[in-house]
This record gives structure tokens, sequence and C-alpha cells, in this order.
């Protein structure tokens, strides 16, 4: 006898089996829109800050530097010492709080516009992208036997990957060591053994994080995602299915 209800379908990425799945690789769709050029623009000057700013010169030193060593933190025209960090502390809060006034309002534009792991999966899904064609063609490519030229596309691609993962890494290291003294101690190998172990974490957790895990970052690791619903409130921008509008699932 027919009920006359919708048969319903689980489809939460670990099938309802339990808590954590393996990933399923996502090949998304490239679009196009006001909101996505403007994600995109987000994304280059977020990356392009974060690569610039160690090189910047300020008064005949680095513009950002924080000198572990000697204990002074160089930002533009201000040094700030241990003592200082009662400034740091309201800058946090200042920073927390602005954040959780944009979630009330806006919703999850953080996520979506100027979150680095945000940031980095955007350009590891475009040179993704510029070698392996579009979605239908990196569906096929997925699926296509390995020949030579789906290693040349592949190899190009996490080539690429590396050596922007590897930038990261480098840069990271050189807020916190000169950055022109760091690059010809590393291609000299004149670099200590902490230096050279922090620029590899960071290329290879860049390399992970971006090129594999992507989304699984928010889902499991990003404590963002953790505590943000407790901000939404009645009014907030929230991309979601409406229950009111259609059957209850």
């Amino acid at each position: 006898m027919n009920s006359g209800r919708i048969p319903s379908q689980d489809l939460s990425p670990d099938g309802g089996s339990g808590l954590y799945a393996k990933r399923r690789r996502i090949q998304i769709k490239d679009v196009k829109g006001h909101y996505q050029r403007l994600r995109d623009t987000s994304v280059r000057l977020v990356v392009a800050l974060y690569l610039v700013l160690p090189w910047l010169t300020w008064n005949g030193r680095q513009a950002i530097l924080f000198d572990l060593p000697e204990r002074r933190f160089h930002i533009f025209g201000i040094t700030f010492w241990p003592q200082d960090f009662l400034f740091l502390a309201w800058a946090l809060i200042i920073a927390a709080l602005g954040l959780f006034f944009v979630t009330v309002f806006a919703g999850r534009v953080y996520c979506g516009y100027v979150c680095p792991q945000t940031a980095w999966t955007r350009l590891f899904m475009a040179i993704e992208q510029r070698c392996e064609g579009d979605r239908h063609q990196r569906l096929k490519w997925d699926r296509a036997p390995w020949g030579v030229e789906k290693l040349l596309r592949r190899g190009l691609k996490h080539g690429l990957w590396l050596s922007l993962a590897l930038a990261t890494g480098v840069t990271f290291v050189g807020y916190f060591t000169p950055i022109r003294e760091l690059l010809p101690a590393l291609v000299s190998g004149d670099v200590a053994g902490w230096t050279l172990f922090w620029a590899g974490f960071f290329t290879v957790a860049t390399y992970g994080n971006a090129g594999f895990m992507r989304e699984q970052v928010c889902l499991y690791m990003c404590p963002y995602a953790r505590f943000q619903s407790v901000m939404f409130d009645r009014d907030t921008l929230v991309v979601s299915y409406d229950r009111a509008r259609g059957e209850p699932r």
C-alpha cells in the first residue's frame, strides 16, 4: 500500500556509518558571477599580502619581522617588546569581536573570502583547472588509465602545487628570520635545523591541506566552524535548505 510518503535517502558524507569517513574526491564546476569575482579578488589579495609583506623595507630594516632571539617584534614603524603583549591581547580580542559581529549579520563571509584555507585552496584549484581542464575533463582524467599525457598533466599540476607550497613555507619562516638573508642561506644549505624544519613543515602542510584535504579541514579541523553556529540568529544570512518551503527532510 502506498503511504504517500517520499522515500528518504541518507546523503551524509559517511552514509550514516559514523562521524568520520574517507574523503570522496570532489571536482567542482567553475562558477561565474559578481560574488565569485569578489571572492577571487579577495583570495588573490590575501595570498599576495602574505607573500609580499616580508619583502617590504621600513627605515632600513624588514617592515614586518618577529625577531624571537632578540625579543623584538617589528611591525612597520612600531617595535613591540615582550612586556607590550597586552596590546597584542587587546588586538586579538578586538579582531575576535569583529569576526563575531560580521558573522551575526553576514554569515560565513570570513570562510568564503579571507580564510587562509579558502585562499590557498582556491589557488590550488585554479592551477588544477589550468593543467587538467574543466570539471568534466578532470572527471575523465580521474577515470582514464595512466599514460604519457596524464602523467605530464598531473606532474605539472603537482610541480606547481609544490612550488606554491614551498613559497608559502619559506615566506612563513621569513617573518621570523630576515628573508633577504634566508633565501641565500637556503640555496647554500647554510641554515639552522629548526629553520629548515619549519620551512619544510609549512610546505608539506600547505601542499596537503590545499591540494588534498580541502573541505575536510573545514569539516574536522577548523575551530571557527565548531563554534560559529552559536553566533547565528533569525536574521543571519545563511545558505541552507528552507524546511518551510518543502518537505522536512
